[in-house]
This record gives C-alpha cells, sequence and structure tokens, in this order.
C-alpha cells in the first residue's frame, strides 16, 4: 500500500470515527489531495483545489468546508449532528455570524462541547458550520451567550 492510499485510510477512519459511519467514504474520495504539516502530519484534505476538511492540530479533529458539511448532513439522519436555529437567526448564522443560545430551537442532545457541528434552519436546511462552545443541556438552559463558534456559511 502505497503513503497516499494509507493517508486516505486514516482520514476515513477519523472521519467515521467523529461523524459516524460511512462518512469517511462520503467525504474523501480517493482523487483527494492532503496538504502536510511541518512534521509531515496531514493538516487539510483538498479535492481540486479546494479545502474540504482540516485536521486541528490540537487534538486531530476535523473542522469542515461546507460542502463536506453539506454531504454529511444528506448522509446522517436528524437530529444528529444538528444544531437547529430560529427563522430569526438564518441570515445572520449564513453570513457566518456566531450563533447565540436564545437563537437555537433544538440540538442533537449526544453533541459534547467542542464537537464539530452543521447548523440548520427549521426546514432542516444545512446554512453553516461550526465548533459547539456548550454542552446541549447548556444551551437548553441559558438564554445569553455563544453556543456555536461558526466558521463557515452558506452565503460566505
Amino acid at each position: 500500500m502505497d503513503k497516499k492510499t494509507k493517508m486516505i485510510k486514516k482520514v476515513r477512519i477519523m472521519a467515521d470515527y467523529q461523524f459516524g459511519k460511512g462518512c469517511g467514504e462520503i467525504l474523501f474520495s480517493d482523487d483527494v489531495t492532503f496538504q502536510l504539516s511541518r512534521t509531515k502530519r496531514i493538516r487539510q484534505i483538498m479535492i481540486d483545489g479546494k479545502r474540504i476538511a482540516t485536521a486541528r492540530a490540537r487534538d486531530g479533529m476535523f473542522t469542515l468546508s461546507m460542502e463536506a458539511a453539506t454531504a454529511i448532513h444528506s448522509h446522517v439522519p436528524a437530529p444528529a449532528l444538528r444544531v437547529t436555529v430560529c427563522d430569526d437567526a438564518v441570515p445572520f448564522v449564513s453570513k457566518g455570524k456566531t450563533t447565540f443560545a436564545k437563537h437555537v430551537t433544538s440540538i442533537d442532545p449526544g453533541l459534547r462541547s467542542g464537537d464539530e457541528v452543521i447548523i440548520v434552519d427549521e426546514n432542516d436546511k444545512a446554512i453553516a458550520t461550526g465548533q459547539l462552545m456548550l454542552s446541549p443541556d447548556e444551551v437548553e438552559a441559558l438564554d445569553t451567550g455563544a453556543a456555536v463558534d461558526v466558521r463557515c456559511g452558506c452565503e460566505q
């Protein structure tokens, strides 16, 4: 097995662990390219020069592009990996603005603080992706503060 095949297998396993079984195959086709750090660790995974995911340096977990979040969204059934926001917040969140706890109408109870999430509107349309800042219990209990640090929205 050559080096690229090993790296593809590795990122697929990591994606299956982080997002659920089958997500690695959906996200990373055989034509992906890798950008490595100075220490030869995988940093960015790209297809046709566009970033699909980035491996965080501190823990190796993936941060997603909007294209990758949309692909996972179509594969994973609701409410998994999702944070639903009210219609008032959709224009702001889709532009990449922070999602506040008071705007969250529902959240996957299996999430943990620090997880990569897909932010959806009331009709389950993916509008953004980001990192969950609070636990699901805290998001439901609090009316103030940031719930999701949005990385990118569908209108950016």
